[in-house]
C-alpha cells in the first residue's frame, strides 16, 4: 500500500514538469524570438508576476522591429533586382496575347473577372448577362488579346498549370485563327 502511494507522489511532480515544458514549447517555439530576455533582466529575478501588464499589441510586437521598416527576412528565392523590376509593354493592337495563369486560392477569379469587366479599353470586352465568358477582341479586329477562363473558357482543362498552358495555348490560338480564316 505504501509503495503505491509513494509512486503517486512522484508522478505528480513529473506530470507538472512535463506540463510546464509542453506549455513553454507552445508559447516559445524553438527558433522564434518571441521569448528572449532583455539584457537588463536577470534570469533569477524574472517571474510571471514581476512582468508589468502589456497591451496585447505590445506583447506580440518584436522589440527589434520598432521602426516602420519591413522585417528583413532571408529570401527563399534568388530573384535579381532586374527580374523583380522589369517593365513589359503590351500593345493590344499588335499580335501578342496575355495568358492568365489562374492559381487557386490567390484571388485569381476576382482578378480574372477584373481583366474582362473593369479595364477601360478602346474596345472593351463584350460580356453578355448570364454568360461566364466574354469576348475580348482587339480594336478593329476579331482576334482575342486575352487567354483566360473568362475569355476562352477552360480551353486547356480545369486549372491548367504553366506546363499545360505552354503546350495548349498555341494550339488553341491556331485553331481559332484557322476558324476565323475560314469565314
Amino acid at each position: 500500500m505504501m509503495d503505491d502511494r509513494s509512486s503517486k507522489l512522484i508522478l505528480v511532480p513529473i506530470l507538472a514538469v512535463l506540463f510546464v515544458m509542453i506549455g513553454y514549447q507552445y508559447i516559445c517555439p524553438a527558433g522564434s524570438n518571441s521569448c528572449h530576455f532583455k539584457a537588463e533582466e536577470k534570469l533569477s529575478g524574472v517571474s510571471l508576476l514581476s512582468i508589468p501588464y502589456q497591451d496585447s499589441d505590445d506583447f506580440y510586437r518584436d522589440q527589434d522591429l520598432e521602426d516602420d521598416s519591413p522585417p528583413k527576412l532571408p529570401s527563399k528565392f534568388n530573384f535579381t533586382e532586374r527580374d523583380l523590376d522589369r517593365h513589359v509593354e503590351f500593345n493590344i493592337k499588335g499580335d501578342g496575347v496575355i495568358v492568365f495563369l489562374h492559381i487557386q486560392k490567390t484571388g485569381g477569379t476576382t482578378f480574372g473577372r477584373h481583366l474582362v469587366r473593369n479595364i477601360h479599353l478602346e474596345q472593351p470586352c463584350d460580356c453578355k448577362p448570364g454568360q461566364k465568358k466574354c469576348t475580348c477582341h482587339r480594336p478593329g479586329k476579331e482576334e482575342s488579346w486575352l487567354f483566360s477562363r473568362f475569355s476562352t473558357g477552360w480551353s486547356c482543362g480545369l486549372h491548367a498549370d504553366w506546363t499545360e498552358l505552354t503546350n495548349c495555348v498555341p494550339v488553341i490560338m491556331d485553331k481559332k485563327e484557322a476558324q476565323r480564316n475560314k469565314r
